[in-house]
């Protein structure tokens, strides 16, 4: 009997919870949020949906009750304030790392063994807190960020050469935001180096549009994503049940991989039932290196401030 809770039922953990259920992922989803009936409300209307869409996944609300989370799976963690236009994610550093901190707490204690997937912002660093917090094994504790960046860089090139997403694979590195490492070396259409099809200016515009990908729907909408960003913690999750061993770009702790110590980066990684399996080790030329290097230097600044708060 897989259990998920989401905490933060808002656009983002609802999107989670709703795709979790629709694709029966878990035989129970519990939200939870600090506002008074808006979990309870989120998670009825999921399940009014079941009929409709033909699910049996049960979805449950709770006002900050964290006893009805208790041996929970999976715990995806989105609590926290969203961007508003003009912030940048590490404007949200201390009002969040103190949500961050509390929610692990309470998911903790009453799910000792759960995997903790965190998608609050500045994702990196708010990974890092909730692993100081939990002191969980570092498998256990990630970040989703590189699902949703490589999803981004895939739908532009899907639309650049007009073809269908489904074909299209890639791998991003290092932080989530504008230091983010896109690897086009490794991305293929169809198995074709994706080199081949595009030219490099082209390629280079829907590079540095997948970095910025976050703040062009801030831009649009005076709020942050949800669709794309709920769907990929729900990616996650169904692979850490049903130990489907995907590999994916995950934000994980790294302890001297690709020479950085201490970090919390997106690397691509083995997930499964013991939360990442393995931790992919790619063979980046000096260039690929050179960009890593400059993401660890923002995330370990960012890191820093964390400390000093």
């Amino acid at each position: 009997m897989a259990k998920v809770t989401v905490v933060g039922a808002g656009n983002v953990g609802a999107t989670c919870a709703d795709v979790l259920a629709y694709r029966e992922i878990a035989n129970e989803v519990v939200l939870v949020d600090i506002k008074e009936g808006f979990a309870e409300g989120k998670a009825l209307d999921i399940w009014q949906k079941a009929p409709i869409n033909l699910y049996d996944t049960r979805t449950v609300g709770s006002t900050n009750d964290y006893s009805k989370t208790a041996n929970s799976d999976v715990v995806v963690i989105t609590s926290g304030l969203p961007r508003k236009p003009g912030m940048t994610r590490d404007d949200l550093i201390a009002t969040n790392a103190g949500i961050v901190k509390s929610v692990t707490e309470n998911v903790i204690k009453h799910s000792p063994e759960a995997i903790i997937i965190i998608v609050s912002n500045p994702l990196d660093v708010m990974t890092y807190q909730a692993h100081i917090t939990s002191q969980f094994p570092r498998t256990k504790v990630m970040g989703m960020a590189g699902i949703l960046d490589t999803a981004r860089y895939r739908a532009f090139l899907a639309e650049a050469l007009n073809v269908s997403p489904k074909d299209i694979q890639a791998v991003l590195m290092g932080g989530h935001g504008d230091t983010m490492v896109p690897l086009p070396r490794y991305t293929t259409v169809g198995g074709i180096p994706v080199t081949e099809l595009i030219d490099e200016e082209t390629l280079e515009a829907i590079v540095q549009r997948t970095k910025t990908g976050g703040g062009e729907l801030v831009k649009l909408m005076g709020t942050s994503a949800w669709y794309a960003p709920g769907s990929a913690a729900a990616q996650m999750t169904e692979a850490i049940l049903k130990d489907q061993r995907r590999v994916f770009p995950v934000c994980v702790k790294l302890e001297g991989e690709y020479g950085i110590d201490n970090c919390y980066l997106g690397v691509p990684v083995i997930l499964g039932k013991n939360g990442i399996e393995k931790i992919i080790e790619l063979d980046l030329n000096e260039d690929e290196m050179a960009l890593l290097k400059t993401s660890e230097k923002h995330v370990k600044e960012v890191m820093d401030v964390l400390d000093k708060m």
